[in-house]
């Protein structure tokens, strides 16, 4: 037996639980990267005998309670949290189209033909439609990869109008489709300026077909179909949706107004919010599996059994790496030896991805006040120190006569908030907190052709206090405090897994 264990030989991995404390026949257990732990484990409750007696000793007691929970902080990655956040906000990812979607079964690719630019399958194809643009990915041959655009569409097959490669009789098993955006024609789609309210205008692409919600966002423009402005080819919330028009809520430059002429992709990403209606509200519980080096017999482990998603920071500071903290709270906790090993699965590996940072890989942190019609009203600052976004389910487990641990788990309030320091500039930021004012607050980020966008459309303000000292500039601590808004949500998360250059 080994003097000690290492930190360094630990692992951690999560399964997505068939019912609270149950795994399906065959879970897939992700991989996770902790930087570092927060009580992961149980804590138990002990209750010693102390009747009274002559020798005034206690009695040996009994084990009557246990709290299992944990916690961690890992690095914020291109693909590392997402399928983590439908979790934390108790609702299933909207996805455009997927072989390999967030939660469900993965299509396998069967075959590429170059000469009819065909990608095949068993079935499973049938979602993809003329127009769209897909992200071809994970292919033998490169050519075979990258952005395409469908032609057409059966249960079985894809044909694109861009070159295939050549043909591969059997792509790996990293072989992907992934529907990206929508191809608008030429003459079809302009930007219509009334006021200051911005609507984008279709005549022929029923607009309604996308997969939008209300508060959804998207990015207007590709490498290749792009508006001519520049200001026009940026990120937009779709607050309103019809056939026709779709009406911005929030636009990331100041947009103009521009007929229609070249054709314009509309990107698209898979998104995730609190869902206003309770019939799309899913409460997903999980295992989190620790390894603990190896003994004699193989690998040690402990579990955390039946975990509900409680609580979620993400943290931004100047000059460091993006960071977020997740913790979960557990009805018990499992510790396995080596001999009885790790718990039956699938284990993929993890792709080596880089991970987003402060200062480089942010487009956007803006915070303003909510100005009707106007999609992109002043900021309320210009620059930031620090930020943070934080959820919290404050989830609390049920307990009960004959069970240690919890039988189930019940859901507090759902909360959005977080904290800022931010470079003092304007009084108006002060006015808001006093004012108790409608601000809206989102964070764009882009790294390596892809992207986030972190959208809270109400919030408050709080303390706001100028800090003053010599020799620095003024700052601002400001304290966020999110609400339902118009748009039925408190907040949406979206990934854009393609973006152009420009984005």
């Amino acid at each position: 037996m080994a003097d000690t264990i290492d930190s360094n030989v630990t692992g951690a991995r999560i399964a997505e639980e068939a019912s609270p404390g149950v795994l399906p026949g065959s879970p897939v257990w992700d991989v996770l990267e902790p930087n570092s732990y927060d009580d992961f484990g149980s804590e138990i409750t002990t209750a010693a005998r102390n009747p009274l007696n002559p020798s005034r000793q206690r009695k040996k007691g009994s084990v009557v309670d246990l709290d299992a929970s944990g916690g961690f902080q890992q690095d914020f990655t291109e693909t590392g949290l997402l399928k983590l956040m439908q979790g934390f906000l108790f609702a299933d990812a909207h996805i455009p189209g997927d072989t390999k979607p967030v939660f469900g079964a993965a299509v396998p690719i069967t075959s590429t033909t170059a000469g009819t630019k065909t990608y095949s399958a068993a079935s499973g194809l049938g979602g993809f439609a003329a127009g769209d643009l897909v992200l071809m990915s994970g292919f033998a041959q490169a050519a075979n990869n990258g952005i395409k655009t469908v032609v057409s569409s059966t249960a079985g097959t894809v044909v694109v109008s861009e070159a295939v490669g050549a043909s591969e009789a059997s792509p790996p098993s990293s072989a992907r489709i992934q529907k990206v955006g929508k191809k608008a024609a030429a003459a079809d789609l302009a930007i219509v300026i009334a006021g200051s309210q911005v609507t984008l205008t279709s005549t022929t692409l029923n607009l309604t077909t996308l997969g939008l919600v209300e508060g959804s966002w998207i990015f207007l423009g590709s490498e290749d179909n792009k508006f001519v402005n520049v200001n026009n080819r940026c990120f937009a919330r779709a607050d309103v949706i019809s056939a026709n028009a779709i009406i911005f809520g929030k636009t990331s430059k100041t947009m103009v107004a521009e007929a229609a002429g070249p054709a314009v992709d509309i990107l698209l990403p898979v998104f995730v919010r609190n869902e206003p209606n309770p019939d799309n509200i899913k409460r997903r519980t999980y295992q989190l599996e620790r390894t603990l080096g190896r003994d004699a017999n193989g690998v040690m482990s402990e579990y955390l059994i039946g975990s509900m998603s409680n609580e979620f920071t993400l943290n931004l500071q100047q000059g460091e790496l993006i960071t977020a903290d997740l913790a979960f709270i557990a009805q018990d906790n499992e510790q396995r030896d080596g001999l009885t090993g790790v718990k039956a699965g699938t284990r993929p590996s993890l792709a080596t991805e880089d991970a987003y940072n402060a200062t480089s890989d942010v487009r956007r942190s803006k915070m303003a006040i909510v100005t009707p019609g106007n999609p992109n009203p002043s900021a309320l600052f210009g620059y930031a120190t620090e930020f943070s976004l934080e959820i919290n389910n404050n989830v609390s487990p049920n307990k009960a006569i004959g069970v240690l641990g919890a039988f189930s788990m019940t859901a507090g309030t759902f909360e959005v908030g977080g904290s800022a320091e931010v470079y003092f500039s304007d009084i108006a930021a002060v006015q808001a907190v006093r004012n108790n004012a409608d601000v809206t607050q989102d964070l764009i980020l882009v790294k390596n052709g892809s992207g986030w966008v972190f959208d809270i459309p109400l919030l408050s303000l709080g303390d706001g206090r100028l800090a003053v000292e010599q020799d620095q500039p003024i700052k601002l601590p400001l304290e966020t405090m999110a609400a339902e808004s118009d748009l039925g949500h408190t907040l949406m998360v979206a990934r854009f897994p393609y973006l152009p250059s420009f984005a």
